[in-house]
């Protein structure tokens, strides 16, 4: 393990970037937000140099949760994959 004073230090870096790209996502969110409210209910156009596409998308998803509810374990435990991470956390 390295020195605790360059460990602190690189601490504080990450927690610092990490607000950044808080304030940063919000900013995108809000920037996104203007741009659906210009459209409106419009889902396609062209605006100087940008094509944009605003379009409902559906998809279909297993639902896990009540699929565990109805199917005995045994059933299930072929189609079940096991992962491992390891995260890092500061608190």
């Amino acid at each position: 393990m390295g020195n605790s004073d360059v460990i602190v230090r690189d601490i504080e870096e990450l927690q610092e970037l990490k607000r950044m790209r808080d304030e940063i996502d919000a900013a995108i969110e809000a920037a996104s937000d203007k741009v659906k409210a210009d459209l409106g209910t419009t889902e396609t156009g062209t605006f100087g140099p940008y094509k944009v596409t605003w379009k409902e998308v559906t998809s279909t998803r297993l639902d896990t949760v009540a699929l565990r509810k109805t199917m005995p374990a045994d059933v299930l435990a072929p189609f079940m994959r096991t992962s491992t991470s390891r995260p890092l956390k500061i608190t």
